[in-house]
Protein backbone atom coordinates (compact mmCIF):
# COMPACT_ATOMS: atom_id res chain seq x y z
CA UNK A 1 0.00 0.00 0.00
CA UNK A 2 1.07 3.38 -0.84
CA UNK A 3 2.09 5.69 1.83
CA UNK A 4 -1.08 8.72 1.17
CA UNK A 5 -3.43 5.01 2.03
CA UNK A 6 -1.78 4.96 5.78
CA UNK A 7 -4.39 5.59 8.73
CA UNK A 8 -7.30 4.53 6.37
CA UNK A 9 -9.13 1.79 7.00
CA UNK A 10 -7.96 -1.60 5.01
CA UNK A 11 -11.33 -1.67 2.98
CA UNK A 12 -10.49 1.14 1.20
CA UNK A 13 -8.08 2.93 -0.31
CA UNK A 14 -7.54 5.72 -2.85
CA UNK A 15 -5.97 5.84 -6.62
CA UNK A 16 -3.18 8.49 -6.19
CA UNK A 17 0.28 8.92 -7.92
CA UNK A 18 1.18 5.21 -7.48
CA UNK A 19 -0.20 2.12 -7.84
CA UNK A 20 -2.30 0.37 -5.12
CA UNK A 21 -1.80 -3.11 -3.98
CA UNK A 22 -4.88 -4.73 -3.05
CA UNK A 23 -5.23 -6.76 -0.26
CA UNK A 24 -8.64 -9.40 -0.57
CA UNK A 25 -11.17 -7.80 -0.02
CA UNK A 26 -10.23 -4.21 -0.08
CA UNK A 27 -11.52 -1.28 -2.60
CA UNK A 28 -10.04 1.47 -4.47
CA UNK A 29 -12.14 4.82 -5.55
CA UNK A 30 -11.53 5.11 -9.48
CA UNK A 31 -11.20 8.59 -9.89
CA UNK A 32 -8.27 10.68 -11.09
CA UNK A 33 -6.08 13.20 -8.89
CA UNK A 34 -7.85 15.90 -10.11
CA UNK A 35 -10.74 14.33 -8.58
CA UNK A 36 -13.03 13.37 -11.82
CA UNK A 37 -14.05 10.21 -12.60
CA UNK A 38 -11.69 8.37 -15.15
CA UNK A 39 -13.45 7.21 -18.27
CA UNK A 40 -11.64 4.14 -20.09
CA UNK A 41 -10.41 1.59 -17.48
CA UNK A 42 -8.60 -1.79 -18.92
CA UNK A 43 -8.93 -4.98 -16.50
CA UNK A 44 -5.95 -6.99 -17.39
CA UNK A 45 -5.15 -10.30 -16.18
CA UNK A 46 -1.77 -13.00 -16.13
CA UNK A 47 -1.03 -15.87 -15.32
CA UNK A 48 1.85 -18.23 -15.55
CA UNK A 49 1.66 -22.09 -15.93
CA UNK A 50 3.34 -24.25 -13.22
CA UNK A 51 5.97 -26.24 -13.74
CA UNK A 52 5.48 -29.48 -15.03
CA UNK A 53 7.49 -32.58 -15.06
CA UNK A 54 9.85 -32.57 -18.16
CA UNK A 55 12.87 -35.92 -18.10
CA UNK A 56 15.05 -36.54 -14.94
CA UNK A 57 16.24 -32.99 -14.43
CA UNK A 58 14.22 -30.45 -16.03
CA UNK A 59 10.82 -29.00 -15.96
CA UNK A 60 8.94 -27.30 -18.23
CA UNK A 61 5.11 -25.55 -17.48
CA UNK A 62 1.94 -27.16 -18.95
CA UNK A 63 -0.29 -25.25 -21.10
CA UNK A 64 -2.85 -24.11 -19.22
CA UNK A 65 -6.17 -22.04 -21.05
CA UNK A 66 -7.92 -19.82 -18.41
CA UNK A 67 -10.47 -17.36 -20.22
CA UNK A 68 -11.44 -13.85 -18.86
CA UNK A 69 -15.22 -13.01 -18.51
CA UNK A 70 -16.41 -9.30 -17.11
CA UNK A 71 -20.18 -10.14 -16.34
CA UNK A 72 -22.38 -7.13 -16.39
CA UNK A 73 -25.08 -6.57 -13.62
CA UNK A 74 -28.30 -4.75 -13.07
CA UNK A 75 -28.67 -4.91 -9.10
CA UNK A 76 -28.29 -8.99 -8.50
CA UNK A 77 -29.53 -9.90 -12.40
CA UNK A 78 -26.77 -10.80 -15.05
CA UNK A 79 -27.83 -8.46 -18.25
CA UNK A 80 -24.88 -8.97 -20.03
CA UNK A 81 -21.56 -11.02 -20.17
CA UNK A 82 -17.93 -10.48 -22.46
CA UNK A 83 -15.90 -13.58 -22.98
CA UNK A 84 -14.33 -15.28 -25.45
CA UNK A 85 -17.48 -15.50 -27.79
CA UNK A 86 -18.60 -12.79 -27.29
CA UNK A 87 -16.23 -10.22 -27.78
CA UNK A 88 -18.33 -7.39 -26.77
CA UNK A 89 -21.21 -6.16 -24.83
CA UNK A 90 -24.52 -5.63 -26.42
CA UNK A 91 -24.08 -1.47 -25.53
CA UNK A 92 -20.56 -1.43 -26.87
CA UNK A 93 -19.15 -0.40 -23.30
CA UNK A 94 -17.19 -3.37 -22.70
CA UNK A 95 -14.95 -5.03 -25.06
CA UNK A 96 -12.43 -8.15 -24.44
CA UNK A 97 -9.54 -8.30 -26.49
CA UNK A 98 -9.21 -12.17 -27.53
CA UNK A 99 -8.56 -15.63 -26.16
CA UNK A 100 -5.01 -16.23 -24.75
CA UNK A 101 -4.95 -20.35 -24.96
CA UNK A 102 -1.97 -20.75 -23.09
CA UNK A 103 -1.14 -17.82 -20.69
CA UNK A 104 2.29 -16.07 -20.76
CA UNK A 105 5.25 -15.63 -19.04
CA UNK A 106 3.62 -14.45 -15.80
CA UNK A 107 5.90 -11.46 -15.42
CA UNK A 108 3.39 -9.15 -14.58
CA UNK A 109 1.95 -8.64 -17.83
CA UNK A 110 -1.49 -9.05 -18.82
CA UNK A 111 -2.21 -12.45 -21.13
CA UNK A 112 -6.13 -11.14 -21.80
CA UNK A 113 -7.52 -7.58 -21.29
CA UNK A 114 -11.00 -6.44 -20.70
CA UNK A 115 -11.68 -2.41 -21.93
CA UNK A 116 -14.40 -0.92 -20.11
CA UNK A 117 -15.87 2.71 -21.05
CA UNK A 118 -17.32 3.78 -18.52
CA UNK A 119 -19.42 6.51 -19.89
CA UNK A 120 -20.92 4.07 -21.77
CA UNK A 121 -22.34 1.50 -19.24
CA UNK A 122 -26.11 1.88 -19.44
CA UNK A 123 -27.07 3.24 -16.13
CA UNK A 124 -29.19 0.20 -14.92
CA UNK A 125 -26.13 -1.75 -15.04
CA UNK A 126 -24.61 -1.23 -11.62
CA UNK A 127 -21.94 -3.93 -11.27
CA UNK A 128 -19.12 -5.61 -13.53
CA UNK A 129 -17.14 -8.66 -12.10
CA UNK A 130 -14.48 -10.14 -14.43
CA UNK A 131 -13.79 -13.89 -12.98
CA UNK A 132 -10.53 -16.00 -14.73
CA UNK A 133 -11.88 -20.15 -15.48
CA UNK A 134 -9.90 -23.11 -16.75
CA UNK A 135 -11.35 -24.04 -19.65
CA UNK A 136 -9.23 -26.80 -20.22
CA UNK A 137 -10.38 -28.34 -16.64
CA UNK A 138 -7.20 -28.01 -14.92
CA UNK A 139 -6.93 -26.39 -11.66
CA UNK A 140 -5.65 -23.76 -9.75
CA UNK A 141 -2.58 -25.90 -8.32
CA UNK A 142 -1.68 -25.76 -11.94
CA UNK A 143 -1.51 -21.78 -12.12
CA UNK A 144 1.23 -19.56 -11.05
CA UNK A 145 1.34 -15.78 -10.63
CA UNK A 146 -1.94 -14.75 -11.52
CA UNK A 147 -3.11 -11.16 -11.22
CA UNK A 148 -5.66 -9.08 -12.11
CA UNK A 149 -4.80 -4.75 -12.66
CA UNK A 150 -6.73 -1.62 -13.22
CA UNK A 151 -4.97 0.53 -15.80
CA UNK A 152 -6.47 4.35 -16.83
CA UNK A 153 -6.21 3.74 -20.65
CA UNK A 154 -6.47 7.21 -21.75
CA UNK A 155 -3.02 7.52 -19.69
CA UNK A 156 -1.36 3.93 -19.44
CA UNK A 157 -1.10 3.83 -15.85
CA UNK A 158 -1.81 1.04 -13.78
CA UNK A 159 -4.46 2.32 -10.98
CA UNK A 160 -4.67 -0.92 -8.61
CA UNK A 161 -2.89 -4.45 -8.96
CA UNK A 162 -4.23 -7.81 -6.99
CA UNK A 163 -2.14 -10.78 -6.90
CA UNK A 164 -3.70 -14.10 -6.37
CA UNK A 165 -1.31 -16.19 -3.78
CA UNK A 166 -1.70 -19.72 -3.41
CA UNK A 167 -3.65 -22.49 -5.26
CA UNK A 168 -5.88 -24.48 -5.04
CA UNK A 169 -8.25 -27.48 -6.48
CA UNK A 170 -10.82 -25.12 -8.10
CA UNK A 171 -11.31 -24.60 -11.75
CA UNK A 172 -12.04 -21.12 -11.31
CA UNK A 173 -11.46 -17.70 -9.89
CA UNK A 174 -13.65 -14.81 -9.39
CA UNK A 175 -10.84 -12.00 -9.25
CA UNK A 176 -12.40 -8.48 -8.63
CA UNK A 177 -15.25 -6.52 -9.11
CA UNK A 178 -16.22 -2.56 -10.69
CA UNK A 179 -19.16 -1.22 -9.13
CA UNK A 180 -20.81 2.12 -8.75
CA UNK A 181 -20.10 3.92 -5.54
CA UNK A 182 -23.32 5.63 -4.78
CA UNK A 183 -22.01 9.35 -6.07
CA UNK A 184 -22.03 9.27 -9.45
CA UNK A 185 -18.21 7.26 -9.42
CA UNK A 186 -16.98 4.30 -9.29
CA UNK A 187 -15.17 1.45 -7.30
CA UNK A 188 -13.02 -1.73 -7.63
CA UNK A 189 -12.67 -3.98 -5.24
CA UNK A 190 -10.50 -7.00 -4.57
CA UNK A 191 -12.53 -10.30 -4.00
CA UNK A 192 -10.45 -13.07 -5.14
CA UNK A 193 -12.79 -15.99 -4.55
CA UNK A 194 -12.46 -20.03 -5.49
CA UNK A 195 -14.86 -21.26 -7.50
CA UNK A 196 -15.76 -24.27 -9.54
CA UNK A 197 -16.07 -24.36 -13.33
CA UNK A 198 -14.99 -24.45 -16.77
CA UNK A 199 -17.42 -21.45 -17.90
CA UNK A 200 -18.95 -18.14 -16.12
CA UNK A 201 -22.30 -19.62 -16.10
CA UNK A 202 -20.71 -22.32 -14.03
CA UNK A 203 -19.83 -19.94 -11.87
CA UNK A 204 -22.81 -17.77 -11.19
CA UNK A 205 -23.50 -19.41 -8.17
CA UNK A 206 -20.31 -18.50 -7.01
CA UNK A 207 -20.85 -15.11 -7.37
CA UNK A 208 -24.51 -14.27 -5.90
CA UNK A 209 -22.49 -14.04 -2.50
CA UNK A 210 -20.35 -11.03 -3.88
CA UNK A 211 -23.72 -9.16 -5.73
Amino acid sequence: MCDEDAGRGPEEAEVGSVSVNLAKGQSVSLLKSTGETLTVVRMGLGWKSAPGKRGFFSRRPKEIDLDASALLYDGKVMSDVVFFSHLVSNDGSVQHNGDNLVGGAGAGADDESIMVDLTKVPRRVTQIVFTVSSYTGQNFLEVQNAHCRLVDETTGRELARYELTGGGPHTGQIMAKVERDGEGGWKMTAIGAPASGRTFRDMLPFIEPFL
